[in-house]
């Protein structure tokens, strides 16, 4: 049974930085997707970054300045720092996990079978 909890949201101030943590459990797939979505509110879904187990990344656009995707295999954790945060980025964040693509196709949240149940960033 695969299982990803998150971890580290939480409310800070505009400027400051969080690092969100994603513990996968059971998950033993040697080849894999995994990302970072957001959903801020009354919005819908954003991909934000996505990493492959051969440690390609691809982020959106407008946030990989401020983004960075990254994953201790040891530990079978994902991270997202987060850097800079603005108001806008509040948002419940959630990660995901999935068979392996390109990076570039997988930025879309689709074909994800696994889902954490989220962590809330809030930044005022």
């Amino acid at each position: 049974h695969v299982q990803l909890v998150e971890s580290g949201g939480g409310s800070v101030q505009a400027g400051g930085s969080l690092r969100l943590s994603c513990a996968a459990r059971g998950y033993t797939y040697d080849t894999y997707c995994m990302g970072w979505f957001r959903r801020p509110p009354g919005k819908e879904r954003e991909g934000i970054a996505v990493i492959d187990s051969d440690g390609d990344t691809a982020y959106a656009e407008s946030l990989k300045d401020r983004f960075t995707i990254s994953v201790d295999n040891a530990k079978n954790t994902l991270y997202l720092q987060i850097n800079s945060l603005k108001p806008e980025d509040t948002a419940m964040y959630y990660c995901a996990a999935r068979l392996w693509a390109r990076v570039t196709d997988a930025l879309d949240g689709y074909e994800y079978h696994v889902w954490g149940q989220g962590t809330q960033v809030t930044v005022s």
